[in-house]
């Protein structure tokens, strides 16, 4: 079994959510007391949410380079990152290392091309939906991506950063979402990507009009899988 290097606290809602579903699939698939080999860094979301929005990427890279280099040294086989956002500094992170950096978007990917979807709403931080790190790689794997207008990417930001990073749920703001997702629907969306890894604790299969593809979860069964050298199905 391969050692996962685990980049967390981005925020630890959806970090738990990595663990949990990485030691499950793990059980699943090998049964009796078998359990993942994690290593786990956590970072204090705050002072990476203040360079997100002082727009210091390259410094914030660096910091979690440093931690992926860390995680490498204590004996990891590659490292995910359990967040959507941080993936804007990817490339920066695989520089630190001599180790694959796994991608949650190509996870995603996979799982997408299993389902035959071609065509997606993506839903995330503003980061995520303003920039192109993101939307660029499902387009250059032959996904047209729809994401929702400014205003709408507004809220679906202040909902993540106010609201599910620290645990809040409410009915307003699911039904803000859905809205949004029912617009994605009328354009002839397949499936919708949450490409954050919070927005899972808000929509799921079973409250949304369209097939969800929560990428936190995707991400931690692949790497789950990976670790055992399994393909994911």
């Amino acid at each position: 079994m391969k050692t996962i290097g685990i980049i967390g606290g981005m925020s630890y809602e959806s970090t738990t959510i990595y663990y949990n579903t990485i030691n499950q699939v793990i059980k699943d698939k090998l049964g009796g007391l078998n359990s993942a080999k994690i290593l786990l860094q956590s970072v204090n979301f705050a002072e990476i949410e203040k360079l997100q929005k002082e727009n210091k990427w390259q410094e914030s890279g660096e910091i979690l380079g440093s931690i992926a280099k860390k995680l490498e040294n204590a004996g990891a086989d590659f490292i995910i990152l359990a967040t959507n956002t941080m993936h804007k500094v990817a490339n920066i992170i695989q520089n630190f290392i001599n180790i694959e950096f796994f991608h949650i978007t190509d996870a995603t990917i996979k799982a997408l091309n299993l389902k035959n979807i071609k065509k997606i709403g993506l839903l995330g931080t503003k980061y995520s939906l303003k920039d192109d790190f993101l939307k660029d790689k499902f387009k250059q794997n032959g996904f047209e991506v729809i994401i929702p207008n400014d205003d709408d990417i507004n809220l679906i930001n202040d909902i993540i950063f106010k609201e599910l990073c620290v645990g809040k749920i409410s009915k307003k703001s699911y039904e803000i979402y859905i809205k949004i997702i029912e617009n994605f629907k009328s354009k002839g969306v397949q499936a919708i990507v949450l490409g954050c890894t919070e927005i899972g604790l808000l929509i799921n299969e079973k409250n949304s009009p369209l097939p969800v593809f929560d990428t936190a979860i995707i991400h931690a069964k692949f790497s789950a899988l990976k670790s055992i050298g399994e393909k994911f199905e």
